[in-house]
């Protein structure tokens, strides 16, 4: 028995990299997409409440890229506020969208299968009309949710582009939030700089 011990690592560590690269080759819905405007649609963390300047990681990303996004940031909304309005999105050609919502749906602990059904229309929504989808992903900290399977599943089942979890190591360190819920200006900056590598991805 101990003589295919080897032989039965090196097939289970073949098939972690055949799964590792099939992971990260995960197709990117519309990509390349033929639209001309980036849009950041979502809730407060997205309108950049917190900042100085206003506009949070999103301006900052304007900024670092030297190229416009539209900020379609509403303080409050949930998931369901914000399928509401989606409509919005359509005065516009979307290249790529950056979705960030979830975290006001964890803080008045709304369905976990409401809040991902939404966030699945809002998706398929954004994706016929011929854009990528840039899915942020948020964690129920505040009330202790671990929610990150189901922005995985989400991001896999889509074919969005993906950034897990973005208030991870920000969240709860004073030096880097301007209240309980928001970051301040050196929050966001990390934010942006967890974000953009993808974007800028999808912008080649």
């Amino acid at each position: 028995m101990k003589k295919f011990i080897p032989v039965i690592l090196i097939l289970i560590a073949l098939f972690i990299t055949v799964y590792l690269v099939y992971k990260t080759q995960t197709k990117i819905t519309n990509y390349p997409s033929s639209g001309t405007d980036i849009i950041a649609f979502g809730d407060s963390l997205v309108l950049g409440v917190g900042s100085t300047r206003g506009g949070g990681f999103v301006k900052m990303l304007s900024e670092d890229l030297n190229i416009p996004i539209i900020n379609l940031g509403i303080s409050g909304d949930t998931t369901q506020k914000a399928l509401d309005r989606i409509w919005q999105i359509s005065k516009y050609k979307p290249k790529v969208v950056i979705l960030l919502l979830g975290g006001n749906d964890f803080l008045q602990r709304l369905s976990k299968r409401e809040t991902f059904n939404n966030l699945n229309k809002i998706i398929e929504t954004i994706q016929k009309a011929g854009s990528m989808v840039l899915l942020v992903g948020i964690e129920g900290h505040i009330i202790g949710n671990e929610d990150r399977e189901f922005f995985d599943y989400l991001a896999e089942k889509q074919g969005t582009a993906y950034v897990p979890d973005i208030l991870a190591g920000i969240f709860g360190r004073p030096e880097l939030m301007f209240d309980t819920l928001h970051p301040n200006d050196k929050g966001y900056r990390i934010v942006a700089d967890r974000i953009k590598p993808v974007l800028k991805k999808l912008l080649n």
